[in-house]
């Protein structure tokens, strides 16, 4: 439910939340308001927990500019490889958690429909998925805010997770979560003022040299490194990390101004489908359409028309 202005809710002194006809609740703040919040909405999600979310008027703050950038490649293994040789291990909070849920599902399994007992089993099953769910969300947050607090720009592959997501990894990639990864990358570089950027997912960040730019064949997944003909010894994923980067960088420069597409180019005549010598369309005085291009037309002239 939703309390705006006119319904008279207030944030107490003594940190309470006065709401009209329910009265004074405790809450638990997870930050201080940054001004007077214009609205209030009480949620209550499927694991049996209130949460109070405020709208409130803030400003961006931006960060003292930088020199650093960065190129992310995600992944399984790693969770992500920055172009710089970071490797940041793929916590798998939905496989440590596997064990515990596989065991609420068969308790919940065992529950008559419709009693008190699979009524609290279903509870207890959303709160196991919640506590993933937020340690997940938590880790990110600051994975994201340290990235983007220590470079200048970020840049990251347009990975297509909903076509992933229908792979033998479904699993795997569910429990990466990318799509909310970057999402909160995307929007703290806008609050701070940074760069953010997505490669296009069709670039060969992976079997491009990024010495030389050769492009090589296709390689399986547990080619973790290779060799170019060019003398270059790489790691998969670093150097796909620094391809990343070479190519936000690139597009980020086109981006200011650079000319990235040609110039419009008027179609030849013999391409048009217009002829000169074609019956023309044009409309009277009287509202009747009338053909010119040495055709008789017969135009009515009788007062109804």
């Amino acid at each position: 439910m939703r309390f705006t202005k006119n319904s008279r809710f207030k944030v107490l002194d003594n940190g309470r939340l006065r709401l009209p006809k329910i009265g004074d609740l405790v809450v638990r703040w997870s930050r201080t308001l940054p001004s007077d919040p214009s609205s209030v909405a009480i949620i209550k999600d499927a694991a049996g927990r209130y949460f109070a979310s405020f709208v409130v008027q803030s400003t961006d703050e931006p960060l003292p500019e930088l020199d650093s950038e960065v190129g992310i490649d995600l992944g399984l293994t790693h969770f992500a490889v920055l172009s710089d040789g970071t490797k940041v291990t793929a916590p798998k909070f939905l496989r440590r958690a596997a064990r515990k849920l596989k065991r609420l599902q068969q308790a919940l399994a065992r529950k008559q429909p419709g009693s008190d007992n699979r009524r609290k089993a279903v509870i207890r099953v959303a709160r196991a998925h919640a506590r993933v769910a937020d340690t997940r969300r938590d880790w990110q947050h600051k994975l994201s805010t340290t990235l983007i607090r220590e470079n200048q720009a970020v840049y990251v592959e347009d990975l297509c997770v909903a076509g992933l997501g229908r792979t033998r990894l479904a699993k795997s990639v569910h429990d990466a979560a990318w799509a909310g990864f970057t999402a909160m990358l995307e929007y703290k570089a806008a609050r701070y003022g940074r760069t953010f950027a997505r490669v296009d997912r069709f670039l060969p960040s992976t079997r491009r040299c990024s010495d030389c730019g050769r492009v090589n064949e296709k390689m399986a997944l547990n080619v973790r490194a290779w060799d170019c003909p060019c003398g270059a010894a790489h790691d998969r994923d670093v150097n796909a990390a620094l391809n990343v980067l070479a190519a936000g960088q690139a597009d980020n420069g086109n981006d200011r101004g650079a000319q990235v597409r040609p110039g419009l180019v008027p179609a030849p005549r013999g391409e048009a489908v217009t002829h000169p010598d074609a019956a023309r369309s044009t409309r009277s005085m009287a509202g009747i359409s009338v053909l010119q291009g040495g055709e008789d037309v017969n135009v009515g002239t009788s007062p109804t028309t």
